[in-house]
């Protein structure tokens, strides 16, 4: 047999099948039914349907997860430094966070959890988030301007607010939807199906966003809820529920385009069918501490993160590009640098706020109560009285 023959082709089969099993031993996601437009390593998958994108904006999502990247890491650090507080980290997780925010018009409102930092990248508002991180209101107020509500600490509290404005668009015919972010923990909140049943029975224009990694903190999936996945809750509310490689920012973003068509289709006679919300699991996991007052090795085992990392959505976008020609070496040191930059213009705006001590009545109360009133008066009257120094701790 001469080596074009059946024997040689036996064996490339045999190749083949060995190289499948090895991708899928080293890949957690390979027996999910999902989403996906890249493979672990980056390239397309062959049934896959690549987004239609210039290659300034597949370039851009390039971007923006590199520089979130960087941030969380000098977050991180600037947390252990004293410098900032308690964070929480989302390596393994950008590629959700700015697949998502570039599947949507400026228009539209993010409402987020306190892990999506790269939608506020994607936005450009991390200088103007930042200070949050250091106390100042200034932080949230800022993205506001952005169309990016607050974050938000309480577990599943701004669903029904998120939910509320989509109402509000639908109400007042405005072309804008709602992309809410939240994690697996809080589809065990009330306020998740008050939310899911409000948007359901009242069609609004709203995305919900599910970040599954795995973990509510120190709680597993399988603690978190019977149901066989988190999308097949959408059922119960009467609309579609999708699952998605969330550390594929192409499958990010092609799921949450599609899902925020169908969510502003205002009328009845649309493409598309009228408007409905969507659930979107995002299956994802994070590298790091659920916040920097966690240690992850107390409940799960460092192992278990390895596999995962062969999914880093910032590999497998730069696969991604490399191989259809739109980066090179040195237009991947020209977005690392680029980065930098980012994160260091931000950090040193951040640090050049001054604290007002006014700041922290402002924000709880509209009118303030007496009780509240008494208090603010009585600080500000010591720090009259004996000047900001007395007040301010040596570094």
């Amino acid at each position: 047999m001469d080596e074009n023959g059946a024997d040689a082709d036996a064996a490339d089969d045999a190749d083949a099948d060995a190289a499948d099993h090895a991708d899928a031993a080293t890949d957690p996601l390979a027996d999910e039914e999902l989403y996906r437009v890249l493979g672990p390593d980056g390239h397309p998958l062959p049934d896959a349907t690549v987004p239609d994108l210039s290659d300034e904006e597949f370039r851009a999502i390039y971007r923006d997860l590199v520089t979130t990247r960087r941030f969380d890491e000098r977050a991180v650090s600037l947390q252990r430094q004293g410098r900032i507080g308690t964070y929480a980290p989302c390596a393994g997780q950008e590629g959700s966070a700015v697949g998502s925010t570039h599947a949507l018009a400026d228009r539209d409102l993010i409402s987020y959890q306190y892990r999506e930092h790269g939608a506020i990248v994607a936005r450009d508002l991390l200088s103007d988030y930042l200070p949050y991180w250091m106390g100042h209101e200034s932080g949230t107020a800022a993205i506001a301007d952005g169309n990016v509500f607050p974050l938000n600490i309480g577990i599943a509290a701004h669903l029904p607010h998120a939910v509320g404005a989509a109402w509000a668009f639908d109400y007042r015919n405005e072309d804008r939807v709602v992309a809410v972010h939240f994690g697996d923990g809080a589809t065990s909140e009330g306020d998740f199906h008050e939310a899911m049943n409000f948007a359901g029975v009242f069609d609004t224009p709203t995305v919900f966003c599910c970040h599954n990694n795995g973990w509510a903190i120190s709680i597993p999936e399988s603690r978190q809820t019977a149901s066989a996945t988190f999308a097949d809750k959408a059922t119960a509310y009467g609309f579609e529920g999708v699952r998605v490689d969330g550390m594929d920012p192409l499958a990010s973003y092609a799921v949450v385009r599609e899902a925020a068509d169908r969510a502003r289709s205002i009328e009845a006679d649309s493409d598309d069918g009228p408007a409905r919300p969507v659930l979107i699991e995002f299956l994802e996991y994070r590298f790091g501490a659920h916040t920097t007052a966690d240690d992850p090795s107390a409940y799960r085992d460092p192992d278990d993160v390895d596999p995962w990392k062969s999914l880093d959505p910032l590999d497998r976008m730069e696969t991604f590009l490399r191989e259809t020609g739109r980066i090179d070496d040195e237009g991947v040191a020209a977005v690392r640098d680029h980065a930098d930059d980012v994160v260091a213009e931000a950090i040193d705006a951040a640090e050049s706020v001054e604290a007002d001590p006014a700041d922290m009545f402002d924000y709880a109360y509209a009118d303030l109560p007496p009780e509240i009133r008494r208090q603010r008066e009585e600080l500000l009257g010591a720090v009259d009285e004996h000047g900001d120094g007395a007040f301010l701790r040596e570094e």
